[in-house]
């Protein structure tokens, strides 16, 4: 087995993860309010990330904080977005809206970094819009509140990668290390807002603890670790397609897991948020030429044979 197909599994297991997510934090938010349980979350994912990985984060440098304090904020937003969004939308929209940042990167890049998008992001823009309307949209045409809240966390999840991605072009940024003190800045901002917006308190029964000791180590702490570590061995297309199976997987287990059913046009608007994604990442163009590139091999070893 290769290590980057190591690596894809690595990332497969993560995005089943983050789809396993929103069915645990709705669990959590009976027992916890928002910000509380994202403070505990993303304190807690540091802890044990700070614990394990100590020897490579002692000579974190200032540029590096800076960053990480700047990529905490962003994160900040998006976990408002995504856990509020649970709360007041259902599981299977959180997963594919929260999904949308795929889209919204490239419009994002091209409007601050003056990035120029792919021509395909019109077809993306166009399936996006249906999808969205058909998924979200009820007989009055308004969204749910919750709904608004998973576009603001997918939008606010662009910004955190555009940043990211400016943040680790620079010699004096040590990716590593701004991925664990991203979670402790995020931690600390979420810890702030619980005691401006809601009285924390620490109450819950043992399954409450079990998810909310799963979304901390798995979901968040390990997660963004092993991320870091399995991107170094495969290509960003790569990762880009796998993440678009959070939705699928966030979907799988709101049914199973809370029984949840859509409509039917609620399915098809899913699905055309599946297809857009797709569409985004894969690059065709060099998947044509890879097929060519096997046919020509092929055709060389048989004419080889052939020899012989």
């Amino acid at each position: 087995m290769t290590k980057q197909v190591k690596a894809d599994i690595m990332l497969v297991l993560v995005t089943l993860c983050w789809g396993v997510s929103y069915y645990l934090t709705d669990l959590s938010l009976t027992s916890l309010e928002p910000f509380t349980l994202n403070a505990i979350r993303f304190l807690g994912a540091f802890l044990v990330a700070y614990l394990f990985t100590f020897p490579k984060l002692k000579t974190v440098n200032r540029t590096t904080l800076k960053y990480s304090f700047l990529v905490g904020i962003a994160l900040t937003f998006v976990y408002i977005g995504s856990t509020f969004g649970v709360m007041y939308t259902s599981l299977s929209n959180s997963g594919f809206l929260c999904a949308l940042t795929v889209v919204f990167t490239p419009i994002l890049a091209f409007l601050f970094k003056k990035q120029i998008p792919d021509k395909k992001l019109a077809i993306v823009l166009f399936l996006c819009l249906v999808g969205i309307g058909l998924l979200t949209l009820n007989e009055q045409l308004k969204p749910a509140l919750g709904d608004l809240f998973c576009i603001l966390c997918a939008l606010a999840y662009a910004v955190d990668l555009l940043i990211t991605e400016s943040a680790v072009q620079k010699e004096q940024v040590n990716a590593f290390q701004m991925g664990v003190f991203q979670l402790g800045f995020t931690g600390l901002f979420n810890l702030a807002m619980a005691f401006v917006c809601e009285t924390p308190r620490l109450s819950g029964s043992g399954p409450i603890w079990g998810a909310v000791a799963f979304l901390a180590v798995f979901c968040t702490g390990l997660a963004f670790i092993v991320q870091t570590l399995a991107q170094q061995y495969t290509s960003a297309s790569h990762v880009g397609v796998i993440f678009t199976l959070e939705p699928v997987f966030a979907g799988i287990v709101a049914f199973l897991f809370a029984g949840e059913v859509l409509t039917p046009r609620a399915y098809v608007g899913a699905a055309l948020l599946i297809s857009s994604l797709f569409v985004m990442e894969i690059d065709l163009k060099k998947w044509k030429g890879n097929r060519k590139v096997g046919v020509c091999e092929d055709e060389g070893g048989k004419a080889g044979r052939e020899q012989l």
